[in-house]
């Protein structure tokens, strides 16, 4: 567990970095240009940014979305999010929980998080692939139980475990296992990407296997490939290069997968999230949710008042987008008119 722990604290460092973020291709978000109203009849501080997920109610559509390290930091990380998230009325979810399930530690996932945060969404994680290598159910009921998780997300990530030295590489039968968990599991079943995005076929896939959560985490944001690049082999790198910008930027996944989302199923937009315009975009493309990880990971390494002052920024950004587009609520935002250029 020593070696999972380093490379999760070797990720970590990268990506706060910035030396994972994505080259030449962009989540796709400035294309979406909303039609400005000047006169928007609202009263900017009435403005109802709430949304419900989980069963629990959201002050706005905004989930910090995963993020890992070794045990040390990540416990002082996810400590610092339950608490900002708590504070604000936001969702989290925890990174990858493999290290606290085998290791026997919890890094910060233990009950402990639920007593930071009573009233907001906890979304579990575990990697998809390990259910092909070792993790069953009961695992997947442990990391739940560990958390009191509302829901637990499993992460895709075969371009990053192909790339990675020693990665798990054989996804073979894989969504058979994820319908055989969602059968079992007493909580929402919920499937991510890590950063290449999801397609319209895969997401129908999982809901038809009865994932009821899915998390786009699209090309815009982190590229795992380049963070594996960094810290593998001359001969990693060079196999990585072409890939630093592979997957399916972040509104392509949104306007692939909204119109075919199930009733009852959420859709989260993740992936290179810079502030609450880019959620506000997200969701006008579909999205219940819009999620951020790299753009919170600095704040969340400094303090709970850093990362507090940073999720009420984005907050304050959606409400101005809510107010010029005179959007009184989130359904009125998802029918904002589009400039005509983009529409």
């Amino acid at each position: 567990m020593g070696d999972i722990g380093k490379r999760k604290s070797e990720h970590l460092a990268i990506v706060a970095e910035g030396r994972g973020a994505q080259g030449r291709i962009a989540t796709g978000f400035d294309g979406v240009r909303f039609l400005h109203n000047a006169l928007p009849e609202l009263d900017h501080d009435a403005i109802d940014m709430r949304s419900h997920f989980c069963g629990r109610t959201l002050a706005a559509p905004i989930l910090v979305s995963a993020m890992t390290g070794g045990p040390a930091e990540a416990e002082a990380i996810n400590t610092r999010i339950a608490r900002a998230c708590q504070a604000l009325g936001l969702a989290l979810s925890v990174g990858s929980q493999r290290i606290a399930l085998q290791a026997g530690g919890n890094g910060g996932l233990g009950r402990g998080l639920r007593a930071l945060a009573p009233d907001v969404p906890i979304l579990g994680n575990l990697g998809a692939v390990q259910l092909a290598h070792g993790l069953g159910p009961d695992d997947a009921l442990r990391a739940v139980e560990m958390i009191e998780a509302d829901a637990l997300m499993l992460h895709l990530n075969p371009l990053q475990e192909a790339i990675q030295e020693g990665g798990d590489r054989n996804f073979s039968g894989l969504l058979a296992r994820i319908e055989a968990l969602a059968r079992r599991l007493p909580v929402p079943l919920g499937v991510k990407e890590v950063g290449a995005g999801l397609s319209a076929p895969v997401a129908r896939a999982l809901m038809d296997a009865g994932v009821v959560i899915l998390d786009v985490a699209g090309v815009g944001g982190t590229s795992w490939a380049r963070v594996e690049a960094e810290r593998g082999t001359p001969r990693t790198r060079r196999i990585a290069a072409p890939f630093h910008d592979w997957g399916i930027p972040t509104a392509d996944c949104l306007r692939q997968i909204a119109p075919h989302l199930r009733e009852g199923c959420s859709l989260i937009g993740s992936g290179g999230v810079r502030h609450g315009l880019d959620v506000a975009r997200a969701i006008r493309l579909g999205a219940d949710l819009a999620g951020q990880a790299a753009g919170a990971l600095p704040a969340a390494r400094d303090s709970t008042e850093a990362l507090t002052e940073h999720l009420s920024d984005i907050m304050a950004q959606l409400r101005i987008a809510m107010f010029c587009t005179g959007s009184r609520n989130l359904a009125a935002l998802r029918a904002a008119p589009l400039h005509p250029a983009v529409d």
